[in-house]
């Protein structure tokens, strides 16, 4: 037997316990077929294998991306990129500009705003009038969980702001009854989503391969998708028919709160769809939204008085479909941010007799001890992004996710660390397109706390930064654990998913980390990104 595909660099972290200090991995079909020295691997090198050499770099195990959202995010990233405006004049200025190369039909359209563009004020579309004019225009808050639309836009929609829904989204009005342009939530946020002009399908799935892409090229092989998009499936299987994927994909369709029960069936149904590198595994929920928006479920209102209630109308709804889908072998993850919603699902999770499936935690952006230790004995599983912290809070506390909770539930918020050294299983991710796809900088921020790339920052509850090896553990060996699965290695057998950098994460200092390059992706035993350098050893030239 030769190898089809053997790999050099300057180190290979198995993540196994081991001591051979392997300096290549061998591969065959999808599979490792062997790591070790180069004199090892060389009896595998045939005349067919292809031998890539990336120098002194580092091998790893393919990264997941543990959150993602890439068909929803085709829509969630049309227009202009709004996610550095950090004021009205900033924000002005970019709309501006997305205005200029429109045609005269054409929406205004935008996503990854936050509330500091509106410098402290409340965010109303006065400004989105001005710009657009009877044009109409509609700007994706930077969450996801919310939606700012003009006057033009709420008109064509037909909004009135009466509107009721089965969740708690809701159409913001001001004291006077007038519409102020926000959305809260996903069924507030279709009433104008919907009378946008859609892409095409062709459109959709070329940019769904582009997102895909990207992700590979940051550094990941894998992705947990938390959603199934109504047309996921389609596009998926019309990308296969053409061209591999360039990262598999996990999709775990969406539970919406206030959903007839009887949808966990076809949920239930639904698992097992598969193609050559996606499938349908899991279920998502969420129990509340976002602190930002004043949407998640706090034990206290915030400064606002507002978070104050779960996303279910009826949350005794949510324990039993949680326990319909575990009697069914049903693995889920549910959205948690406020500390009462974290509790209600650890708590909801915990109580479940004789479990059948995994169940993790997303988010959780406030833990108090007492849930802590619901995590720890009750076997959850948490899931969090590092650069959620770091990217939209300040160690000033003078961002509005502080501000809203006040100096002492801000000193519970994401805490890594803890859950952590309470031995709980903690997964990483992006949750794409809310922060950045970037593998090496969600590593960098998870051990320092703030902005890698800004050493003037002050971090967050630096003592919940996370080590190296812990860090690493939640792209690897946790983001299978977390779900009830095995992986995240490499070892003879494993999945042949590769992730290759430019440094070793291990050992590298947090900035070079974070500024490191991707040098190679491999899924699957494919090189999807890179190979710096290619060389067949003439010592193994036609070895069998």
């Amino acid at each position: 037997m030769t190898a089809d595909l053997v790999v050099f660099g300057g180190r290979v972290v198995t993540m196994v316990d081991d001591d051979t200090a392997p300096r290549g991995v061998a591969i065959v079909g999808d599979r490792v077929l062997d790591y070790g020295s180069r004199e090892r691997l060389e009896r595998w090198i045939g005349p067919a294998t292809r031998v890539i050499d990336v120098g002194d770099a580092t091998i790893l195990p393919g990264f997941v991306d543990c959150h993602i959202h890439p068909v929803f995010g085709i829509g969630l990233t049309r227009g202009a990129d709004l996610t550095g405006c950090r004021s009205l004049h900033d924000l002005r200025e970019a709309l501006e500009v997305e205005r200029a190369r429109l045609g005269d039909d054409e929406w205004l359209l935008g996503w990854g705003l936050q509330p500091a563009a509106f410098e402290g004020g409340e965010v109303v579309n006065d400004i989105l009038d001005e710009v657009a004019g009877d044009r109409p225009a509609f700007l994706r808050y930077f969450d996801a969980h919310g939606a700012l639309a003009s006057t033009s836009a709420l008109h064509r929609a037909g909004v009135r702001g009466d509107e009721t829904f089965s969740d708690s989204s809701r159409v913001v009005v001001d004291g006077t009854g007038r519409l102020t342009g926000a959305l809260l939530e996903a069924q507030a946020i279709a009433l104008v989503e919907g009378a946008i002009p859609p892409l095409d399908f062709a459109q959709r799935a070329e940019r769904l391969y582009e997102i895909l892409l990207h992700m590979a090229e940051a550094g990941f092989t894998s992705g947990q998708v938390q959603d199934l998009a109504p047309d996921a499936i389609p596009l998926l299987e019309a990308i296969e028919a053409e061209r591999d994927l360039p990262i598999r994909l996990r999709m775990s369709p969406w539970f919406e709160p206030g959903t007839d029960l009887a949808d966990v069936r076809r949920l239930i149904d639904l698992q097992g769809r598969s193609g050559r590198d996606w499938t349908v595994r899991g279920v998502k929920t969420m129990i509340d939204g976002t602190i930002d928006n004043g949407t998640a479920w706090l034990h206290r209102p915030d400064a606002f008085g507002q978070s104050t209630s779960s996303l279910w109308l009826r949350p005794d709804e949510y324990p039993v479909a949680l326990a319909a889908l575990d009697a069914a072998g049903v693995p889920t993850t549910t959205h948690a941010i406020g500390d009462a919603g974290v509790a209600f699902v650890a708590r909801a999770i915990a109580a479940i007799p004789e479990r059948h499936a995994t169940h993790r935690v997303e988010h959780i952006e406030v833990l108090t001890d007492d849930v802590l230790e619901v995590f720890r004995a009750g076997g959850v599983t948490a899931s969090m992004q590092p650069t959620h912290c770091t990217h939209f809070l300040r160690s000033d506390q003078t961002d509005n996710w502080s501000v809203r909770l006040g100096p002492e539930r801000t000193a519970l918020a994401f805490r890594t660390r803890d859950i952590v050294d309470a031995g709980v299983p903690l997964a990483l991710g992006s949750d794409w397109p809310v922060a950045p796809s970037d593998a090496p900088g969600i590593l960098a921020d998870a051990q320092v706390r703030r902005r890698h790339d800004d050493p003037d920052a002050g971090p967050v509850g630096a003592d919940q930064g996370l080590t190296p090896l812990e860090a690493l553990r939640g792209f690897t060996t946790d983001a299978y654990r977390t779900i009830g699965e095995d992986g995240g290695t490499l070892e003879v057998g494993a999945l042949a998913d590769l992730t290759v950098l430019s440094v070793d994460p291990l050992t590298a200092d947090p900035a070079a980390l974070g500024a490191a390059e991707v040098l190679l992706t491999v899924v699957g035993g494919r090189v999807v990104v890179g190979a710096t350098r290619e060389s067949m050893p003439s010592s193994a030239a036609g070895a069998g």
